[in-house]
Parts: structure tokens; sequence; C-alpha cells
């Protein structure tokens, strides 16, 4: 099955006190190329991303975007700095004592505390890294699972389309192929109307099956569509694989163009140039689809 190069997959997550959220989106690219987005705490877990990412994606622009949010404050400690506050209380005892009673004012409360500059600290817990990826590997797996199943189903639209346009290509290169003997035959007999015009005393028969001869060998496109139907078959077989075949499609195109063209530069009858035409636009259009294709 082929899958797409475009997609998005979200998952979130509520894991140990942690609220976690995965994003994956991708768009077209030549070649894989990766790229995390996570909480500056949690950057060791970006490898991992690709790794777990790398695995299920060959090709295209990948973008993962992880938040955590701690919801318990598990991750936050708070320490009371007691040298600082007890100076505080020391200084504003001193300060009572040296004040005339009227002047005296009440005791220290712990909403004095609160205001005292630095008199707490705030220090980060140990962090279980193992456990935090963890969670977020939960998470982040369920978001790949959505985002590679996005993928799948427009591939199954991708290679509906292909298919039918490589029907159409198959169907006018039958076309050209019944063409080809009547072509011959058309122009021996405009060949036999020409020198009858200009020579009276006959047509020398032998000379025009040599020149009708000479001209089907130089306009002969049979190997060209035998190569035109052998890269359809090709991509067809392709489009069944598992594997990933987007370069594999992209190459075959550019064959199956290269034939197109050599039949249309042979061919100077009008109906098979206006077939050429259509070929062409239909080739274009499935190497557009083919961009997108891992």
């Amino acid at each position: 099955m082929i899958r797409s190069m475009t997609g998005f997959g979200r998952e979130q997550r509520i894991i140990d006190g942690r609220e976690i959220t995965a994003e994956i989106r991708s768009v077209n690219h030549r070649y894989h190329e990766f790229s995390a987005k996570t909480p500056y705490q949690y950057r060791y877990i970006e490898e991992k991303l690709k790794a777990l990412v790398g695995g299920r994606v060959s090709r295209g622009k990948v973008e993962v975007v992880i938040t955590i949010h701690n919801l318990a404050g598990k991750e936050v400690k708070v320490a009371l700095n007691r040298d600082v506050v007890e100076s505080y209380i020391k200084a504003v005892d001193e300060f009572q004592m040296s004040m005339k009673p009227s002047l005296i004012i009440g005791s220290f409360s712990p909403a004095d505390v609160l205001r005292i500059p630095d008199a707490f600290t705030v220090l980060k817990a140990e962090v279980d890294e193992d456990a935090v990826w963890q969670a977020v590997e939960s998470v982040t797996g369920a978001a790949l699972e959505k985002f590679v199943s996005m993928r799948e189903t427009e591939g199954v639209k991708m290679k509906s389309d292909i298919l039918e346009r490589l029907d159409f290509i198959e169907s006018a290169t039958a076309q050209i192929e019944a063409a080809s003997p009547e072509r011959v035959e058309k122009y021996r007999l405009r060949l036999i109307e020409k020198m009858n015009e200009v020579i009276s005393k006959g047509v020398d028969e032998q000379r025009i099956l040599l020149e009708a001869a000479i001209f089907a060998e130089k306009t002969a496109v049979d190997e060209e569509t035998v190569r035109l139907r052998s890269h359809i078959s090709q991509v067809r077989e392709l489009l069944e694989k598992e594997s990933v075949v987007g370069r594999k499609l992209d190459f075959i195109v550019q064959e199956m163009n290269r034939e197109i063209n050599t039949i249309g530069s042979k061919s100077h009858e009008i109906e098979i140039t206006r077939i050429v035409v259509e070929l062409k636009g239909e080739l274009e259009k499935i190497r557009e689809q083919i961009q997108n294709v891992e």
C-alpha cells in the first residue's frame, strides 16, 4: 500500500500527573527530514522521538511537537530560606525594641513571611527520565498511528487516481499502435499522388515501396510503445508493494515521458499528435501525484 507524504496525528493524555500532548505533521520532501519541538527541560527525548518516528516514516519533512504540563507539581519543590527569614524577624524585633510602646507593631505572621524577598527558593525536583520518556512514547505512539493512518488513507486515493490515468495511457497507446500501419499506407498513397503530378510516364512502384519502407523505419514507434506498456506494468506492480516506492515511481514516470516525447517527434499525423498531447497531460497529473508518494 502506497502512502502519502503529507499527514497529521495528534494525541493528548494525562499520565502520572503530567498532561502530555503530541502532534505530528509532515509535508513533501525528497528525502526524510525530522525536527522536534520539546520543552527545554525535556530536550533529551528528541533523539528518542527521532528513532520512534523514523521506524515508521521513510520520506517527507516531519515535525513533532511535544508539550508537557506538570499538573501535580511533582517536579517543583519550594524550600524556605530559614536564615533569610530569621534575619528579617530579628531585625524587626530589634526595631520594635527601639520604638516607643505606642508604636510597637504586631507579631510577625506567615503572610509577612511571604512578602520577604528571597524567603523561598524554588527547586526543580529530580525527574525520572525513563518514566517521562515512557509516558511521552505512549502518547507519541498513539499520535503516530493516527498520522500513519492518514497517510495511508491519502495513499489509497492517490493509487486509485494513478491507476485510472494509467488505464487511459494504456488505451491511448493502443490507439497509436493501431494507427501506425494506416499511417504508412497513407504516406504511400500521398507519395503516389505527388509523383503522378510531376511524372507523366507513370510511377515506379518499387521506388514507392522503398520510400514507404524508409518512412516506416524512420517513424516506427513499436519499440517506444512496447517500453511504454512495460513502464505501465511496472508502475502497477509498485503500487501494490508495501515498501517505499516514491523515488522508483518518479524515475519510471520520467522514462514514460521520454517514450511519449519520442513518439511525438516521430509522428506527424494530426490524430497521433493529439493523442500524444493527451498522454503528456495525463502523465503530468500522475507525476504530480507521485511527488507526494512516500
